[in-house]
């Protein structure tokens, strides 16, 4: 007996101690993540030579009646940010991340104590600057599926510091919140899809594309009205237009590329296809950017039922298209890496949890601009691309298709 004793005694220490241990640690790693979120991220900088000027608008189309909105017979509004070359005040300040209601973006307690305070955030666009001289073709941005055009600023700050007039709509209704009139709006369950396999569930999507697509359109049409008078008075190319997005708003940038005849080309960022575009084929130049394993370039091999009809609708599109097409994997990287949740600080179970690749963040959008860059270039103004043509410089880019 008094043998077994001691065994117990050792034993109990031996799990106090380890106890003591793993609390030591925890409060270690809080201490860190909490200094963590509070440092200063700057995202990565603009390549171009043009400053950044950023302003806001809130637009309705009374021409629809909104079928996402939570009661019948309400016309769509959206939210707009305008990222565009500007002129800025020597030493202007640079804007705020998310001003105002837009801070709801960061993800709440207690996830959003391991993630970026996103008043440290900083960015490099200066807000209501005047516009630069010249005429800029414009670029229309959408966001995946429950995000919002502010946290794809570092793609939207590239294409403006190169001479672009960027769009970047929010989707009303679908996103976890968009910010129309200094009030938060939310999501509702006609703008979003329910849980289930792609094949399932693909009838609700291709109609919820039409709806991102007509947003698309319907922001073009508005930027190109923003030439006749105000800040952007002769400043707006409106007869070249560009569409993209990132996953769902991949799909609705190649479904408001096929019904809009002023397009000049699409690029889809991780998006699986949707819409009537699939069977119907895209005619004007076409860029795919895929996360490793990804199934939107029609390559994989797919380990599932989604990712097998992701790869169906992949193949359906490409088959069906006349237009140039490019398509290359960036490998290292997951689905969000081509937004800027890429160069926030995220604790490493968020990190797992919101679906990011060990691709280093910052290089990952770094890379994602230069191809997006490259690809407008081309479309929108015929700059010869050798990124677009053939081998890739970066070693993480897999060239699976090249338009020539």
């Amino acid at each position: 007996m008094p043998t077994r004793r001691r065994a117990l005694r050792r034993t109990l220490k031996a799990l106090l101690v380890l106890a003591i241990v793993l609390v030591v640690a925890l409060a270690g790693y809080v201490g860190y993540v909490t200094v963590r979120q509070q440092q200063e991220v700057a995202l990565p900088a603009p390549t171009g030579r043009y400053p950044v000027g950023r302003t806001t608008a809130d637009w309705t189309d009374d021409a629809r009646t909104d079928p996402l909105a939570p009661r019948s017979g309400m016309p769509r509004e959206l939210s707009a940010w305008l990222w565009y070359p500007a002129a800025p005040a020597p030493g202007a300040a640079p804007a705020r991340y998310t001003p105002g209601a837009w801070s709801g973006l960061h993800l709440h307690d207690p996830l959003g104590l391991g993630e970026t305070r996103f008043d440290h955030v900083r960015v490099h666009a200066v807000a209501d600057a005047p516009a630069a001289a010249g005429r800029f073709p414009v670029v229309v941005l959408e966001p995946g599926l429950g995000l919002a055009a502010p946290q794809y600023t570092t793609l939207a700050e590239n294409l403006a510091s190169h001479g672009y007039l960027v769009a970047g709509i929010t989707p009303t209704y679908s996103a976890h919140l968009t910010v129309l009139d200094g009030r938060p709006v939310g999501a509702t369950p006609a703008g979003n899809l329910e849980e289930s396999d792609a094949a399932a569930m693909r009838p609700a999507a291709d109609r919820l594309v039409s709806v991102w697509a007509a947003d698309d359109r319907f922001a073009a049409s508005r930027v190109a009205a923003l030439d006749a008078t105000g800040r952007f008075a002769g400043h707006v190319d409106a007869a070249t237009t560009v569409y993209l997005g990132h996953s769902f708003g991949g799909a609705a940038a190649l479904q408001a590329c096929h019904d809009d005849p002023r397009c000049a080309g699409a690029a889809d960022l991780d998006g699986t296809p949707f819409g009537t575009v699939v069977q119907a084929g895209l005619g004007k130049p076409m860029m795919l950017l895929a996360s490793q394993g990804s199934c939107i370039t029609g390559t994989c091999r797919p380990s599932g039922s989604d990712e097998q009809s992701t790869r169906d609708a992949a193949r359906t599109l490409l088959a069906a298209s006349t237009g140039p097409v490019s398509s290359f994997q960036l490998d290292g990287a997951r689905h969000l890496n081509f937004s800027d949740y890429g160069a926030y600080y995220l604790a490493a179970p968020i990190r797992a949890l919101v679906g990011l690749g060990s691709i280093d963040g910052d290089h990952a959008l770094t890379i994602t601009d230069a191809y997006l860059a490259a690809f407008v270039d081309h479309v929108a103004r015929g700059v010869p691309e050798p990124l677009l043509a053939g081998s890739s410089p970066y070693p993480q880019v897999e060239v699976q298709r090249t338009a020539s």
